[in-house]
């Protein structure tokens, strides 16, 4: 079995709406689904909680508050899951109520 992160993107309003909101019933009925193929998983703060921080390419660091990019469609959460193959992976991914969509990628394992 592999693992695959699944990151959650929503629209930046919707989020917004939604801070502080428990599960909802969609998600609450996408992990009773698919409970068996989740390893972790968590919802993110909104957006304007974010601080960035990036190389300012002279051997320092330059930190600001709010996300890495501006966009209306925000990072919401993600899941961690195992999955046998990407094909797997995506079916299980396809299942999320994102609002926008998802992203999935393969975790890296060793060196």
């Amino acid at each position: 079995m592999s693992k695959y992160l699944v990151l959650i993107f929503e629209d930046d309003v919707r989020t917004k709406e939604e801070a502080g909101e428990t599960v909802s019933a969609d998600y609450q009925a996408f992990m009773q689904r698919r409970g068996s193929s989740l390893i972790n998983g968590a919802g993110l703060e909104p957006p304007s909680t974010a601080t960035s921080i990036r190389r300012d390419g002279a051997g320092g660091f330059s930190v600001t508050d709010g996300p890495f990019a501006e966009s209306k469609e925000t990072l919401a959460g993600y899941y961690l899951i195992e999955a046998a193959d990407l094909d797997e992976a995506l079916e299980i991914a396809k299942d999320i109520p994102a609002g926008v969509g998802v992203e999935v990628r393969p975790v890296r394992v060793g060196g």
